[in-house]
């Protein structure tokens, strides 16, 4: 199973603060299982989910607490957090 955690607005505007994903379900996307096709599986799940993930090109991505790019690869076990991007002022 994929932990996936989602932060600040990202998880006020999705409901929820986690949720698992068996690598399974990826592999049914895609042979390779990177963030693009973490990010498809959960905005196929839900149109609303699809409109708020696919919104902002730039969210920042963790794996295992290690910022990374959208194409890195997945593994069974691992940890994705997603976050907006940062703003402030």
């Amino acid at each position: 199973m994929i932990k996936v955690l989602f932060f600040a607005s990202l998880r006020d505007k999705l409901g929820v603060s986690e949720l698992a994903v068996s690598i399974d379900q990826l592999t049914a996307i895609s042979h390779e299982t990177s963030v693009e096709v973490l990010v498809k599986h959960l905005s196929s799940q839900n149109a609303q989910w699809g409109d708020i993930l696919n919104s902002d090109a730039s969210l920042l991505i963790a794996i295992n607490q290690t910022m990374v790019e959208s194409n890195t690869v997945i593994h069974d076990g691992d940890e994705v957090a997603l976050f907006p991007p940062v703003t402030g002022g």
